[in-house]
């Protein structure tokens, strides 16, 4: 699968440097490449790329404002010099983000999520009016199906999120984002309960403080989140 994609960035060095990873990088081809958000307007409603690199400080138009007007099946890595800005990277609906100076390693690395996401995506497309009852990810070298009813609750890391099933006492690890993961699964059956935890609702055993437990792991209840789980619990 090859993705489309851009770069915006209004430093000529980060633009180059940004540039010549994509040409290394096989499973990607730059369709634009911008040194401000105010001239990529012109052409964001008419294309849509699938993976925009973002750079978030620019003048007259932010890399965080521009993002309101790309397309939401268009996934956005937010690269930045400033590591506060990572928060809000993922409050824009963000795939994920590089600090830079950015090594070929890190972008890499969010390249294949981004490329693990959309491969994921096509595989729901073409079994779309099937009643879902799983999804796939690539962990092992190879795509894993994990059935909804198996899961228990998702841990989130750095790169990666870990899938914790029943009958199983070692996780599946896939390279994924929390908020991908989100969107993957129903929720109708699923709940974010901190910035790093997803949780079955129906698998929650107790709920003590801010601590959930279920099948005799701990799992932390963030602050932000608190409200929304107690609203949850009478629909489980």
């Amino acid at each position: 699968m090859i993705l489309s994609c851009w770069i915006i960035d209004d430093e000529p060095p980060a633009l180059k440097l940004l540039e010549s990873y994509v040409q290394r990088t096989p499973f990607l081809k730059l369709t634009g490449k911008y040194s401000s958000a105010i001239s990529a307007m012109h052409n964001v409603e008419n294309q849509q790329p699938n993976l925009i690199f973002l750079d978030i400080q620019m003048p007259e138009l932010s890399g965080m404002e521009f993002s309101q007007f790309v397309h939401p099946d268009t996934k956005i890595i937010f690269t930045t010099a400033f590591s506060e800005y990572a928060i809000n990277g993922y409050k824009v609906n963000a795939l994920d983000y590089l600090l830079k100076p950015i090594s070929f390693g890190d972008f890499l690395t969010a390249a294949k999520k981004a490329l693990n996401w959309f491969e994921i995506s096509q595989k729901a497309a073409l079994n779309e009016g099937k009643e879902k009852t799983g999804i796939f990810v690539k962990a092992d070298y190879k795509l894993v199906q994990v059935l909804f009813d198996d899961i228990l609750f998702v841990e989130g890391l750095k790169d990666y999120v870990k899938i914790y099933v029943r009958n199983d006492a070692k996780p599946i690890i896939t390279l994924m984002s929390m908020k991908s993961m989100e969107d993957l699964l129903p929720r109708d059956r699923f709940l974010r309960v901190h910035r790093s935890y997803i949780v079955q609702k129906n698998k929650i055993e107790n709920i003590s403080k801010n601590r959930i437990m279920i099948a005799g792991h701990k799992i932390l209840i963030g602050e932000t989140y608190r409200q929304n789980l107690m609203d949850e619990i009478g629909n489980i």
